[in-house]
């Protein structure tokens, strides 16, 4: 299909909606005021509107958004409380174990408990007001560059109106060259433009690899007498039962306002029995005698899945590129002791910005100029707190009583621990075959009110996901024959379990008997589990159409 292109050029592109982008327009807007500059800056975000793909724990560490929005408060930043302390607790099946002494990276009292959805909506009204052009709705679908493909020159977003079979439709409409002097990729965990950039030779040379989390969250109306009136800590993590010791994991509950709670649970990819759900791992932790009673006589309002950056400082991968930027959790900005990263995406964006506007002063767009962003980096308390967790996957990825033995040392030493530099496994290696691992216990189905506890589907409906049936497949799964006759029989299709969304389904032919895999992309919560986890590398999560997706406004 021969399509042109309309081009639109600016001087920036963000590519993404999320706390990196928004803060490093914000950054760049206000600097290019004080500079007397005139600049065109755009910023797209694949979801509906700002926000409806964002999903997160959250506590945001105020630091970054002090210096970015002084006046917050007055500005009427949705905040929906302050940690009074927090609780650091171990679970055994029947138990709670408190735990007395609680890390300093975890120490979140006088930080803010928020919902990120309302936050970044929060931040895009703010980017709009300075005169950010915001375009929602529109998927970054490829990169563009130089003839010589050497340099970054934008990004070309999806086309809309395409049919099952990729032809287009009476309301097609094709996708826009957004070309500008510097891009800035600020995508989240596992992007696909990332993923077509890290095959370029550099960004991510001599770097570990990026692993991830995933992490099932909900928010839960909870009764009028609830637990938090009495509790002293309203930030409560907690480790132990159902993952135990292995693999690594861990829940969440934070008091929010108007007598709601968000709770969560995350389960690490580098997993290795490839019959595990970490749906039925969150369902296991809700259902914990204590868990149960903090959210007792509650009701799910909604829910959310992602994937977070978990692999450190040894994970970012080189910041800078000929015409390009990478910032926020698309380049592993998170502080994985501390279990949070608000604040290293936006101080990631903001020092971006600065590097933009340099490289605007001086109109040169190469990477040497742009490296200026990852001296700036260098520099800042955001490099600094990101080292201190330098060995901190690693270390988590231990088995047992190993796994302390490596972390407490890291504690004591501020992140060298028992060695420096120690490797990290990519996700997909680390399965084992079926025939060799115990079948986990399951959830009794009947223990699924539909109210408190629900089962995937109806999570799907309390994320408000939608996506048009009639239009190609977001989700590429290369070769249907090996899951039938490779992975079906080593792993048990362990694509039936690791997607929060039920999108994966092994069946049975009705005519043939010959089992099959059927997808249901319109249940995609869009975490790309399915993009890290699969053990063949078989499936490919790309953007669906823009505006498509999760619709969150409370997680």
């Amino acid at each position: 299909m021969n399509v042109e292109h309309e081009e639109i050029p600016f001087d920036v592109v963000f590519i993404g909606g999320g706390p990196a982008s928004l803060a490093g327009a914000i950054r760049l807007m206000r600097l290019a005021r004080e500079n007397n500059m005139e600049l065109e800056v755009a910023l797209i975000e694949k979801g509906a509107e700002i926000g409806a793909h964002a999903v997160s724990g959250a506590i945001l560490n105020p630091i970054a958004l002090k210096e970015l929005i002084p006046d917050y408060a007055e500005r009427d930043c949705p905040l929906d409380g302050v940690v009074r302390d927090d609780a650091f607790c171990f679970l055994t099946s029947d138990r709670l174990f408190q735990i007395p002494f609680v890390p300093r990276q975890m120490h979140n009292k006088g930080h803010y408990i928020i919902s990120l959805s309302r936050f970044t909506r929060w931040m895009g009204e703010i980017a709009e007001e300075l005169g950010v052009n915001i375009f929602p709705g529109f998927t970054g679908k490829e990169v563009l560059y130089t003839a010589d493909g050497r340099c970054i020159r934008g990004i070309r977003t999806g086309d809309k109106g395409l049919d099952k079979n990729g032809e287009p439709k009476s309301n097609f409409e094709p996708g826009i060259d957004l070309t500008a002097r510097v891009t800035v990729f600020g995508e989240g965990a596992r992007g696909s433009l990332m993923q077509d950039i890290a095959a370029r030779p550099g960004i991510f040379s001599d770097r570990e690899p990026q692993v991830y989390e995933t992490g099932i969250k909900e928010v839960i109306q909870l009764p009028e007498d609830h637990f938090f009136k009495t509790s002293r800590a309203n930030a409560i993590h907690l480790m132990g039962y159902p993952l135990g010791l292995n693999p690594p994991g861990g829940g969440f509950i934070y008091e929010m306002k108007d007598n709601r709670a968000a709770l969560g649970y995350l389960t690490a990819l580098c997993y290795e029995n490839p019959l595990l759900d970490p749906y039925e791992e969150f369902l296991k932790f809700k259902q914990h005698p204590f868990v149960a009673k903090i959210i007792k006589g509650g009701k799910v309002l909604e829910q959310g899945a992602r994937t977070v950056s978990t692999g450190g400082y040894f994970s970012i991968p080189r910041l800078f590129a000929d015409g390009g930027l990478f910032i926020g959790g698309a380049a592993a900005m998170h502080n994985t002791p501390g279990l949070k990263g608000i604040h290293l995406s936006m101080k990631s964006g903001m020092l971006a910005a600065e590097a933009c506007l340099t490289a605007l002063q001086q109109g040169r767009f190469d990477a040497e100029t742009l490296q200026v962003y990852h001296q700036r980096f260098k520099s800042s308390w955001a490099e600094q707190e990101m080292y201190e967790g330098r060995n901190f996957a690693q270390g988590l990825a231990k088995k047992g009583l190993l796994k302390l033995i490596y972390l407490g040392s890291q504690y004591l030493t501020h992140g060298r621990g028992v060695r420096d530099f120690m490797p990290l496994e990519e996700d997909f290696r680390t399965l084992q075959p079926a025939d060799r691992v115990d079948v986990p216990e399951r959830v009794d189905p009947k223990s699924l009110d539909g109210t408190l506890h629900v089962d995937k589907l109806t999570g799907v409906y309390l994320s408000k996901t939608l996506h048009r049936e009639d239009q190609p497949s977001h989700l590429i799964v290369h070769d249907r024959e090996l899951c039938v006759r490779v992975c079906y029989p080593t792993y048990g299709s362990p694509c039936t379990r690791f997607c929060p969304g039920n999108v994966y389904e092994m069946a049975a032919d009705e005519k043939t008997g010959k089992m099959q895999l059927k997808l249901n992309p319109s249940n995609c919560f869009h975490c790309k589990t399915c993009d890290i986890k699969d053990p063949y590398k078989n499936i490919t999560w790309t953007c669906p159409e823009g505006g498509e997706g999760p619709g969150y406004t409370l997680v």
